[in-house]
């Protein structure tokens, strides 16, 4: 009778969604692996990105808004290999990587900042290929690395079992529906059945697919049927369902079209092609692969993932919901057999696995073969009980108290302008601390934060004057374009090309370390013909142009030597085979050149033979060579002034020379973890050295170190991102603003820098379209003062040169912006001789002033200072109705979130109307209202009943406490709260006071942030201290104690 019954899911079909419904704006990884490229629980939606290492989230359902914003998680220091939701929590998430480690996330409810660091790490001894959650036990996973297969007990972040009766690489490890067995299909043609709990040997095994390329294997929901995928001799994509109680062949098997793609199971019969979905009915009672429907897709999919059953539609009959995965969007494709009833349909929806596990980790491993509860679909039976695993506890809410080691959200900068330019979230650690990774997003701080709560929270906590930064790539005709044979494998030490204020400097990939010079004042479309250069004889490793000579660039080569070449004022016109001089002193190929700031004629060369010389460019000659280094010497910098040197080593420290007192180091200090690379500059004027590295997760970082206590280690650390490439940092001392970004990156981040707390102010960022392969800072008086330009840069393409100018919005753009443009040092004119500086004499820069004639600073324009409306104090005694007091109360909380006690420069420059602002935050919050409703006002009457009772109890003395409140920016209320005190006495302030203040200190993981709030709170406390003794003691009466 089976082969005659007619299948409920005959008439099943796909329904591709509208545009509308894609989740777009994505940038999807094309890297092939052996796991899944995108995963979905019943809330979040995670996918491999473009860049290495980094997961994009987004929420399943949209949040009410138009657009589905993406978030980035920063996950491993490689490629994410496989991924997988636990299928009893919709927010743990388990990643495997080439970086060989397993790590199990925590991820939030949309809107809440991403995780920092991994809540479990497991180790592997090789790239991680596949991985998968335990169906009924939470805690439990399988994975597979190179020829082995491991069981983890993730709780004690230890192996249960090995499988390891492998001949090759294991492609696919799957658990069976109870939990009970794990099949592997490998790279040998075998497919193999293991029970962990009895043996680490297979049970079965059987010859699977007759050709070694990709094989996936899934089970059924019975334990005896399952299926698997791969490819025949002929190379044809190949399905074969198989009985594990007749293991030797398969009980059906079915071929399909020859493709380069190889087939992947996604659950019961689903295969991904390349524009092509096939869906399958799989009939283990009487071995069949139905077909059910096909779809043709509109883009080549890049991976695919089934929606949980428990998220899917049933109302609507939605059988099936596939997520495919293209290049630039997500797609959902829902598959509904068409009924005539809007009603649940039990035939179609039988019960399904519950969200609750069915035992731990050590139960199961002890025998247990519990399964868990299956709950129906039926939207009456909801809601199902939920489950939070153990194994990465969810983070406890911000609260207003201060807590050590947690700082509130709204601690975090803004991270979306309405320019369009993103600021990339980072992590800031005291240096006893590892730096952690702060989860990077595209143009959101979060899964579906709004922008009225990124305006809310840029009023909070320090800032920087150039926040609102604006990077713009200036128009076409200004760039060179038809760049063609780059050389994008110098080593990682160099840049990779050099400007300055005439000519740009780039290396060519044909043989003889050819090197093209550009004329920047020819901009424009280079000729197709080969271009006149300069034939180095050896591969290029780095290059820099003389600061005090325009015409004259120093390249170093693979054959330790240095050649200064001359080229003619009108530019280069023919090909130049003769340099002007050549240096030759170094054993090993050279990697880093540095010309003296001050001194005519003194270079800095390192090289692999381990040492540091320092040239004399007028005599030819080596005139110093200094010592120490103990591994490969990543980077070095000259001090603002000249006198001392500073390098960066793989061998993990951080040298500070005086090359005139001696070859050995003055100072050493523990640098970054990681030895993949780093950069070094001076900033702070010379105080401070940041320096650009990875730590021991091959994660990117900033490390703040005091130049004259670097044994002491770094002043910060701030964590950014995980990617492949160096950060090269570009330092503008006027400004006090470093640009990061590496090689390949399509950001460039901007941070102001401190030599005191906090450090690291964060700017805006600039992000561009397409990756870049090199970013250098050109000269300051190329920039356009008028349009308050502070910094031009190059940005190197694949075949073009682009100016990227970085801007700072100004009202009064008429006015010279003097707070943003101070005399600038005049780094084309050198100040010593290359034999006085050898003799020991210093010298300071000179100075220019880049005011234009015709323009006034902004510090001496005429303005009128706009006077701060304070009601009076009989305003408050009056009797008011309720729609004034509601009036009064929005512009108080105006009042208060406009009033901050450190003003920007900029706020007084500016000229921006204070009541403009004022207006703009009030209409956010009047929305808020209309948005709450009763609630609010229900809220807005008891705010004002406890302020009349306050009133009432301290008379006159209530409003000196108000006063007090104003001034401060906290209520009473808020300071009792932060300090946790219940009754005003000083000593249980003082006492709460030192405890709070001693617990969020950096040292301990707290914050400067978390510490001025207690600062202020306890301020406060003091102020309405000091009020009631006064007002006792005009009563009277001692004051209280």
């Amino acid at each position: 009778m089976n082969r005659f019954k007619v299948s409920k899911l005959r008439h099943t079909e796909a329904r591709l969604p509208r545009r509308e419904a894609w989740i777009n704006d994505i940038r999807a990884g094309t890297a092939p692996s052996c796991g899944n490229h995108i995963k979905s629980s019943c809330s979040l939606i995670v996918f491999n990105s473009d860049r290495l290492g980094v997961l994009g989230i987004v929420p399943l359902e949209d949040q009410g808004e138009d657009k589905r914003h993406v978030a980035h998680l920063g996950c491993h220091s490689d490629l994410v290999t496989d991924l997988d939701f636990s299928p009893f929590d919709d927010f743990l998430l388990a990643t495997g990587s080439a970086d060989r480690t397993v790590k199990l996330w925590r991820l939030p409810a949309p809107g809440q900042t991403l995780p920092s660091v991994p809540g479990v790490v497991l180790e592997e001894d090789l790239p991680v290929a596949v991985l998968q959650f335990h169906p009924t036990a939470d805690g439990i996973l399988v994975s597979a690395a190179g020829t082995a297969a491991k069981v983890w007990d993730a709780a004690k972040q230890q192996p249960l079992a090995e499988l390891a009766a492998h001949g090759d690489l294991v492609q696919s490890a799957v658990w069976s529906r109870d939990g009970a067995l794990v099949g592997t299909a490998c790279k040998d043609k075998q497919l193999r059945i293991f029970d962990p709990r009895a043996k680490s040997q297979a049970s079965q095994r059987t010859q699977a697919h007759e050709n070694s390329r990709d094989s996936r294997l899934v089970w059924m929901d019975t334990q005896e049927h399952l299926v698997s995928t791969g490819f025949n001799q002929m190379r044809e994509r190949e399905v074969k369902l198989w009985d594990t109680r007749l293991f030797s062949s398969a009980l059906a098997s079915l071929t399909l079209d020859t493709s380069p793609g190889g087939p992947r199971t996604r659950w019961l019969g689903l295969f991904q092609g390349e524009r092509q979905l096939y869906c399958y009915e799989v009939a283990p009672q009487q071995p069949a692969l139905s077909p059910v429907t096909q779809c043709v897709l509109e883009s080549v999919l890049r991976g695919a993932a089934l929606v949980p059953r428990r998220a899917l539609a049933v109302m609507g009959c939605e059988v099936l919901r596939v997520l495919q995965l293209s290049d630039t969007a997500i797609i959902p494709i829902s598959y509904h057999v068409p009924r005539k009833a809007v009603e649940f349909h039990e035939d179609l929806f039988p019960d399904t696995a519950g969200c609750v596990p069915a035992c731990d980790s050590h139960t199961w491993w002890a025998g247990s073969s519990q399964q868990v509860q299956k709950v129906s679909l039926n939207p009456a039976c909801r809601p199902w009980p939920s489950f939070t695993s153990c194994l990465v506890p969810p983070a406890e809410p911000p609260t207003d108290r201060a807590q050590p080691r947690e700082p509130p959200v709204g601690d975090a900068d803004p991270r979306t302008d309405p320019s369009g330019f993103s600021s990339p979230p980072s992590s800031l650690t005291s240096p006893s601390t590892p730096s952690s990774l702060g989860p990077s997003r595209s143009s959101t701080s979060g899964i579906g934060t709004s922008p009225s709560q990124r305006s809310l929270q840029s009023l909070l906590g320090p800032s920087s004057k150039f926040r609102h930064t604006q990077g713009t790539v200036l128009h076409r005709d200004s760039h060179i374009t038809n760049l063609k044979g780059l050389n994008l494998t110098t080593p990682g030490e160099s840049d990779g090309f050099c400007a300055n204020q005439l000519r740009v400097a780039v290396p060519l990939l044909s043989s003889g370390g050819q090197v093209a010079v550009l004329e920047l004042r020819k901009p424009g479309r280079l000729p197709d013909t080969a271009l006149p250069t300069l034939q180095n004889g050896a591969a290029v490793t780095d290059l820099a142009w003389d600061p005090f000579d325009t015409h004259r660039l120093a390249v170093a080569g693979e054959d330790a030597r240095i050649r200064l070449w001359r080229v003619p004022p009108e530019g280069l016109e023919e090909v130049l085979t003769t340099p002007e001089a050549v240096l030759t002193g170094h054993t090993e190929k050279i990697y880093s050149l540095r010309f003296h700031p001050l001194a005519a004629d003194v270079l800095a060369s390192s090289s692999y033979d381990l040492t540091v010389r320092i040239w004399d460019l007028q005599a030819g000659a080596e005139r110093l060579k200094l010592q120490g280094h103990q591994d490969q010497i990543f980077g070095l910098a000259w001090s603002p002034d000249g006198q001392q040197l500073a390098t960066i080593c793989k061998d993990g420290h951080v040298r500070v020379y005086d090359p005139r007192s001696g070859p050995e180091p003055l100072q050493e200090g523990p640098g970054p973890e990681g030895g993949r690379g780093a950069r070094i500059v001076w900033v702070c004027d010379g105080r401070c050295l940041l320096v650009s590295g990875f730590d021991s997760r091959s994660e990117r970082q900033l490390l703040l170190y005091a130049a004259d206590a670097l044994a002491s280690g770094p002043l910060a650390v701030l964590g950014l991102d995980v990617a492949p490439s160096t950060l090269l940092p570009s330092y503008d001392p006027d400004t006090g603003l470093v640009l990061l970004t590496g090689k390949g990156d399509t950001r460039v981040f901007l941070y102001e820098l401190l030599p005191e707390a906090p450090f690291f102010l964060e700017c805006n960022s600039f992000t561009s379209p397409d990756p870049h392969k090199g970013f250098v800072l050109l000269p300051k008086t190329e920039c356009d003062v008028r349009e308050v330009e502070f910094a031009r840069c190059l940005r190197l393409r694949q075949t073009s040169l682009e100016p990227v100018a970085f801007r700072l919005p100004r009202v009064r753009k008429e006015f010279f912006q003097d707070d943003v443009f101070p005399d600038t040092a005049m780094s084309w004119e050198p100040v010593l001789s290359a034999e006085a500086w050898l003799r020991g004499t210093n010298g300071r820069p000179r100075l220019l002033s880049l005011q234009p004639p015709d323009m006034t600073p902004v510090s001496q324009a005429p303005r009128e200072a706009p006077a701060r409306r304070v009601p009076s104090s009989a305003q408050y005694l009056e009797e008011k109705s309720d729609q004034q007091k509601k009036e009064e109360l929005l512009n108080a909380m105006v009042a208060k979130l406009g009033n901050r006690e450190d003003p920007l420069p900029q706020d007084s420059f500016e000229g921006v109307d204070e009541d403009e602002w004022a207006k703009y935050l009030a209409q956010i919050i009047v929305m808020g209202v209309q948005v709450v409703g009763r609630a609010f006002a229900r809220a807005l009457r008891q705010e004002f009943a406890a302020s009349r009772a306050a009133a009432d109890a301290r008379g006159r003395a209530g409003h000196q406490s108000a006063a007090a409140s104003n001034l401060s920016g906290l209520s009473l209320q808020e300071a009792q709260q932060i300090l946790n005190v219940s009754k005003l006495s000083p000593e249980e302030v003082q006492k709460n006071y030192e405890h709070l203040f001693k617990v969020n200190d950096k040292s301990v993981g707290g914050s400067f942030y978390l510490q001025s709030k207690v600062v202020r709170a306890k301020e406060r406390l003091d102020e309405e201290l000091r009020i009631q003794a006064q007002e006792d003691k005009e009563k009277g009466r001692t004051p209280k104690t």
